[in-house]
């Protein structure tokens, strides 16, 4: 009887340990750990972008197109909302506003121009968490509004410790504008006969930015805003189709070596991880030109990562390129 009892005990016992492994095993299948730092999609974080703040100081090396697509906004709308107009050029410490914000001015009822309102340099945004000043207010850089008349947009800012007659003397230097290098050509960048298919989609004519298998696709619900195209290091890069450079750098994180091409106001190609960049901002980009030679992205896998936004929204780029 004892014996009995004994292999009853022992019995129990392992089926109990076996279902507590069990569980263990269960629970430890139906909830993954947390993505690591080089687990995360290229080109973002893995999480729905923060939205926009107020606004945002301009740093070397930005354009007003690149902060735009930082934050995932139209250009245009970024552009409208500081008053700014071509070329769009934008100079270190402005401050752009990335929200529409009401104007609270009163309309201009009379002829008369008003005199200059020293402090705010054209296009540039209040520092966040100001009012949109009033006419008399003071605005924190150092130039004359635009909304006002041609002859008071032509008169130099004054100085608050000077008189209106020799504020003209004590003009402030020349804005730094923000771009940092200069356009220049490359030997290796030249326009190259195109070929391959193309396809024309939102009024732009498309072609396959490089060779290769897609390792990633488009996710817009996991914000895989691009897809990743795999290749060798070194591998060609080319222009998806004609356009301009808005945009060459690298201040976006998580982006690497980047270009932004303009193709029309509404559509915009990004190619991400290059070992190098042939082109600059500003320069006329055919399509299928080469553009830059492919590098690597945080995981060390030898990938471009391609981007196509439409109205500053990141699109399928499958849905815009010829079948192949």
């Amino acid at each position: 009887m004892n014996s009995k009892g004994h292999q009853l005990g022992v019995r129990c016992g392992v089926r109990l340990m076996t279902a507590v492994v069990l569980s263990a095993w269960l629970v430890g299948c139906g909830a993954p750990g947390p993505l690591m730092p080089d687990q995360q999609p290229v080109g973002d974080s893995g999480n729905r972008p923060p939205p926009a703040p107020e606004a945002v100081r301009v740093s070397r090396g930005d354009t007003l197109y690149s902060i735009a697509f930082r934050y995932g906004l139209d250009w245009r709308d970024v552009a409208g909302w500081n008053g700014i107009a071509a070329p769009y050029t934008i100079h270190v410490d402005d401050w752009i506003r990335l929200q529409p914000q009401p104007d609270m001015r009163p309309a201009v009822v009379a002829a008369t121009p008003s005199p200059p309102v020293a402090g705010r340099s054209a296009g540039s945004a209040p520092a966040p968490g100001s009012q949109a000043p009033a006419e008399t207010a003071s605005r924190p850089d150092s130039e004359p509004d635009t909304d006002q008349s041609g002859a008071a947009s032509a008169n130099a800012p004054e100085d608050p410790g000077t008189s209106g007659a020799d504020a003209g003397e004590q003009a402030p230097p020349e804005p730094e504008p923000a771009v940092r290098e200069p356009p220049r050509t490359r030997p290796d960048a030249s326009v190259e006969p195109p070929s391959g298919p193309t396809r024309s989609v939102a009024g732009v004519t498309w072609r396959w930015p490089t060779r290769g298998r897609i390792t990633r696709r488009f996710d817009a619900g996991a914000s895989r805003k691009g897809i990743l195209i795999a290749g060798e290091l070194g591998q060609q890069v080319r222009s998806a189709a004609r356009g301009e450079v808005v945009y060459s750098g690298n201040g976006l994180i998580g982006y690497g070596e980047l270009i932004i091409i303009k193709h029309s106001d509404r559509m915009l190609s990004a190619y991400a991880h290059n070992r190098e960049r042939l082109v600059a901002e500003g320069e006329r980009v055919a399509s299928g030109q080469l553009i830059a030679r492919m590098g690597s992205n945080e995981r060390d896998e030898t990938v471009l990562h391609f981007e196509i936004r439409q109205d500053g929204k990141p699109s399928d780029p499958v849905n815009y390129l010829p079948r192949r």
